[in-house]
């Protein structure tokens, strides 16, 4: 079903200052920049088109033979076609070093199979077992005061260490030779949440860090002045004057940036060397790995090198809310033609399911965005460890919850939804830009670094904010870096506080809209260099021309901006803009209620494309009034026209409505439609029960 409600901007004139734009912009839609479609991957022993997976974690290392059979009846009875197992398990198979006891495990892949589950196989490469730390000292972490730290947790294994890259690669080798033809296996898993581990302070951490810094550098000079040493007395004479840099502060941010690119290094490398053992022993088998790249811990560049490791994005899926879940999920997607998968799914936090209803909600908003498979965390509840107060799809004492029955509702709806066009293969005309550097220089450590007190809100919110709008408007976009991820398919571009902008950013963005294409980019974007100094040049750095002005002061007036365009007045929510003084750009809104009304928003025109500069924070208010004046012009169609919590997609002729709200919704749709799996008809409007969905044709 087509959406009946015209866009804004195609209701009413542009204003002056759009229209004097708008026969530039109408050629955008007809650019060679037009988005192209991504083709799927047509590997025929990979989950596809039409195909929907429904299942749960499962953990049978805390289970007997006679409880594993009880679950895998009750798997089966609700209809579960996938499982992951084998996480968190690395002494289950390998008790001492050498010595693999696989057999108990092999029964259990052999009952899956028997009863039509399908395993995500995942080498348990965290936590590493206690015999590893006891033969290998350097797998303890060693805290910023020198102290060894036990291993108490999962995450407390040094990944860095030699040994444990040995001993984890050998036990990758040992379980995808045994498993290579088990006909259960649906896909492999890597180390289990490998980016919140714990960075180390070991002298062979500092001695690895120095040998990473002599081959980024070369010289000692270059490092002096990437870390603009001159600063307080902190000349480094020689490598070997290196100390680790201080996680948890103090210390600058040119040095806090090379640690965390640092510890990326070593987990991207890490889940090389365990691809290349997939690639060569299961060749057939793709990788789907839940790694949680965006911890707060330790953290990795997922998105400048996901595509070497990852075949399908996955990750443990922990909505807040429907947006930030939503904007979470396809951040792990990328720009990748595969679906996604929720390797961990829940409604909300670790083992919680909120009320009857709410995963199904969340299970169909899922496959609106364009989810594949669905895991719930977890099967079992948990009666011992650091999880004991984690609640599964079975209570404590083993009796199936309600939760069961409501999954496999789920599983159930979800094998007619296959026949539908699911899951979704999107194919985003826009793209929001997300780099790792950014996130961990503009939030560095403290006390003393005064970016904590300049950056605000943080970036990650401001990223979900310019994300909210499109997300709103029922409109697909792909979360990429720019420098790495081809720009072509895009009609938009949105840079919201892109902090460091890096050359290879620069020359993307620059490339883009010369050869036709569209960026929209908000305040604090391009101060810093890719070493975490700020630009001596006109900001923004590195693309002052492309946008046609210079940008140094901010203001944090006593009041959020606001500004008219499009005959609206737009109030802010954030007390700050940035003073914008345009060379060959042109104001398009100012804002009227602060002293001497400065631009709010610019346009210049750079090659066959245009730059647009919002002097404000990326914020809801403001983007979702500049993006309606745009998607006209840009030949992008806002989807299905909902109301405020509720979220529509169009797939195959037919409309998928999603109520994420405990309120009952109504949907007005201009004409009549017809439930798709009956024979009921809504008259012009749908009524959406609370956590309710419509599937209408």
């Amino acid at each position: 079903m087509k959406n009946q409600v015209e866009p804004a901007s195609q209701r009413t004139f542009l204003p002056w200052a759009i229209r004097r734009v708008a026969p530039f912009l109408l050629t955008l839609a007809s650019a060679n920049f037009a988005a192209t479609a991504q083709e799927a991957i047509t590997h025929p022993g990979w989950p596809g088109a039409g195909q929907l997976f429904v299942g749960a974690c499962y953990q049978p290392i805390d289970r007997s033979p006679e409880e594993i059979d009880h679950d895998i009846a009750i798997m089966k009875h609700a209809g579960f076609n996938v499982v992951r197992m084998g996480d968190l398990s690395w002494d289950s198979f390998e008790p001492s070093q050498g010595q693999f006891k696989f057999e108990w495990f092999d029964k259990v892949m052999d009952k899956m199979q028997a009863n039509g589950i399908r395993v995500i196989l995942d080498i348990p490469g965290t936590p590493a077992p206690i015999w590893l730390h006891r033969k290998y000292p350097g797998v303890d972490i060693v805290n910023q005061n020198g102290e060894r730290r036990p291993p108490a947790e999962r995450y407390m294994d040094n990944i860095s260490d030699p040994d444990y890259a040995r001993e984890i690669a050998i036990l990758a080798e040992t379980m995808t030779k045994r498993y290579m033809h088990h006909p259960a296996v649906i896909a492999v898993g890597y180390d289990n949440e490998i980016g919140n581990g714990l960075m180390s302070y070991s002298e062979a951490d500092r001695q690895r860090f120095i040998t990473w810094l002599r081959k980024k550098y070369g010289t000692i000079e270059e490092l002096n002045k990437a870390w603009a040493t001159q600063r307080w007395s902190r000349r480094l004479n020689s490598f070997d004057d290196v100390d680790l840099p201080l996680a948890d502060g103090p210390g600058p941010s040119e040095r806090f940036l090379d640690l965390h690119r640092y510890w990326s290094n070593v987990s991207v490398t890490r889940l090389h060397e365990l691809d290349a053992i997939r690639r060569r022993n299961m060749p057939d088998i793709p990788a789907i790995s839940n790694l949680w790249d965006n911890a707060q811990r330790r953290g990795f560049d997922y998105l400048s090198t996901y595509k070497s490791y990852v075949s399908y994005g996955a990750e443990g899926f922990y909505p807040g809310d429907p947006v930030s879940g939503a904007f979470g999920a396809l951040m792990t997607k990328g720009d990748l033609p595969t679906p996604i998968w929720f390797n961990e799914f829940t409604a909300g936090g670790g083992g919680y399911y909120g009320t009857p209803g709410r995963s199904r909600m969340y299970a169909y908003l899922g496959l609106m965005m364009g989810a594949q498979g669905f895991l719930a965390w977890t099967f079992n509840s948990h009666l011992g460890g650091e999880e004991q107060a984690l609640f599964g799809l079975l209570d404590h004492d083993g009796r199936p919850s309600w939760k069961v029955d409501e999954f496999a509702h789920i599983a159930s709806e979800f094998r007619e939804m296959e026949k539908f066009g699911f899951p979704r293969y999107t194919h985003p005309e826009v793209a929001i830009a997300y780099s790792f550097d950014s996130f961990v220089v503009s939030h560095p450590n403290g006390p003393s670094n005064t970016t904590l007190q300049y950056f605000a809100p943080s970036y990650t919110d401001q990223v979900q904010s310019a994300f909210e709008p499109f997300f709103h408007a029922n409109i697909d976009t792909a979360i990429i870096n720019i420098g790495h991820d081809s720009l072509s398919p895009y009609k938009l571009v949105v840079i919201p506080a892109d902090y460091v902008m890096d050359d290879a950013s620069a020359r993307a963005i620059r490339a883009y809209v010369s050869g036709g294409g569209a960026v929209l980019m908000t305040a604090f974007s391009a101060k810093v260099d890719e070493h975490g100094q700020w630009f001596d040049t006109a900001l923004p750095g590195r693309l002052s021309d492309v946008f046609g002005l210079r940008t140094s002061q901010f203001y944090k007036p006593e009041e959020a901006p606001e500004f008219t365009l499009d005959g609206k007045t737009v109030k802010g929510s954030i007390r700050f803009y940035e003073v914008l003084e345009p060379g060959t750009a042109e104001p398009l809104a100012k804002f009227s209620n602060l002293p001497g009304t400065p631009p709010a928003l610019t346009v210049n025109k750079y090659g066959k494309g245009r730059a647009f500069y919002l002097a404000a924070p990326a914020q809801r208010s403001f983007l979702e009034a500049i993006l309606g004046t745009l998607y006209g012009p840009l030949g992008i169609q806002p989807g299905p026209n909902t109301p405020e919590g509720v979220y529509a997609r169009v797939v195959n002729g037919r409309t998928l409505y999603v109520n994420t709200t405990n309120e009952t919704k109504k949907v007005i749709l201009g004409k009549d439609v017809q439930e798709v799996f009956s024979d009921r008809r809504y008259k012009g409007e749908i009524e959406l029960a609370p956590y309710g969905e419509e599937f209408v044709k």
